[in-house]
């Protein structure tokens, strides 16, 4: 009894494919390093070239929001007969506002501030006594150089906190924890000194004042309530929005009597700085890309031409076309694939060695790295197609004519 033969061709499974495909690269070591390297250093041009101007302008960025790009400063209109008193309640009114992230209030309580009751009550060194809301500071992007600023607990209490300008103008440099605070006197009524400002470029009026509770102001000062400055953070988009709502907020009997200031020049610069991206190291990142591009397709050509006999051999023991191709493409890929893995660690080192290096921010942007290495392996498929094809028109009597 006579049993046919299967003549049909095996199918090889992924796992089959892949280490086909590995096997040229791992006999090939050197010229498949090389190949990779040019491959690796395109998707390491990528990804530096990204990176490294990302994190230049997150820190332009930075430097500029600590200019108060998204702060505005609402007053009454000054020399008004009877004069503009804003509500008690403004602060709320404005922290209501949708875009509004901080809102805060100063208020003159026309008192005089005195290192000592010996000297003229006068003479308060030109130094303004104001009362503050508690979320000053964070409005202002201010800080305590020493001590604490005024909290829930000292707000109603007879507690100060100086301006840097003010303690000086005051001998009261700093507050040092462990020594007795100083006191200062405010009217007729010895505060103690709680803490010292540091330098707020951004509101030098603040530098010269000496800052007390709200309800302290209410309790010992005769202060009314009304505030006199209202700082309002936001979010930097509705800066325009927020700027053209907060009259009527404020006082919307007459909203043309309350003043705003206008946008920091700063928020023009950032947001125009938000909108430029260089052209020209993409393009570089490009031909990187492409050069090594063309090193893996030359590779995968010779590659060809020096393993014939090894196509010969397979196609006469069986093997299809189809399987000499994705061999052959699937080396390409992986090729292509380790370089772009091994240029992606490369990229993102050099770009967080460089970035500490100037103190900037590190910032590797996600979809440089995905299409980096999407990218490899892309440019791995387009340089391995044609190779791929080559190898597998070849009929087992060419290839194993071959010397």
């Amino acid at each position: 009894m006579s049993t046919a033969l299967d003549t049909r061709p095996v199918r090889l499974g992924l796992r089959d494919v892949l280490r086909l495909g590995l096997l040229g690269i791992s006999t090939r070591r050197l010229r498949a390093t090389l190949s990779a390297l040019g491959i690796s250093l395109g998707i390491a041009t990528m990804i530096v070239v990204t990176g490294i101007p990302a994190s230049s302008q997150a820190a332009l960025l930075d430097k500029l929001t600590a200019l108060g790009t998204n702060m505005l400063r609402a007053e009454p209109q000054p020399n008004q007969t009877p004069p503009v008193l804003l509500p008690e309640s403004s602060v709320g009114s404005v922290a209501r506002i949708g875009p509004v992230t901080t809102a805060a209030a100063v208020a003159n309580t026309h008192q005089t501030v005195r290192r000592s009751d010996l000297t003229d009550p006068l003479d308060g060194s030109g130094l303004a006594v104001l009362a503050s809301s508690p979320d000053l500071l964070s409005a202002l992007n201010g800080t305590v150089q020493s001590g604490k600023f005024l909290d829930a607990a000292t707000q109603n209490l007879p507690a100060v906190v100086l301006g840097y300008v003010a303690a000086s103008r005051l001998g009261i440099p700093a507050v040092t924890p462990g020594r007795p605070a100083p006191i200062v006197m405010i009217g007729k009524q010895w505060y103690t000194v709680t803490g010292v400002l540091a330098p707020m470029p951004l509101a030098p009026d603040i530098e010269r004042a000496v800052l007390v509770g709200w309800g302290s102001a209410k309790q010992f000062l005769g202060f009314d309530g009304h505030p006199t400055v209202i700082y309002v953070k936001a979010r930097e988009d509705a800066i325009p929005d927020v700027r053209a709502v907060l009259p009527a907020t404020l006082y919307p009997q007459l909203p043309g009597l309350v003043s705003v200031s206008r946008p920091s020049d700063a928020l023009a610069a950032k947001q125009a700085s938000q909108t430029t991206f260089s052209a020209l190291f993409l393009g570089l990142a490009g031909v990187a890309l492409l050069v090594g591009g063309v090193g893996v397709a030359n590779t995968m050509f010779i590659s060809v031409l020096e393993r014939r006999r090894e196509i010969g051999l397979r196609r006469a023991l069986g093997a299809t076309q189809g399987q000499i191709r994705g061999q052959f493409l699937t080396e390409a890929v992986a090729l292509s694939g380790l370089g772009g893995l091994a240029g992606t660690v490369l990229g993102i080192v050099v770009t967080l060695l460089y970035t500490t290096y100037q103190g900037w921010p590190p910032v590797i942007p996600p979809l440089s790295v995905a299409g980096g290495v999407a990218g490899a392996l892309v440019v791995g498929a387009l340089a391995g197609i044609h190779p791929s094809i080559r190898a597998s028109r070849l009929t087992p009597t060419q290839a194993l004519a071959t010397t």
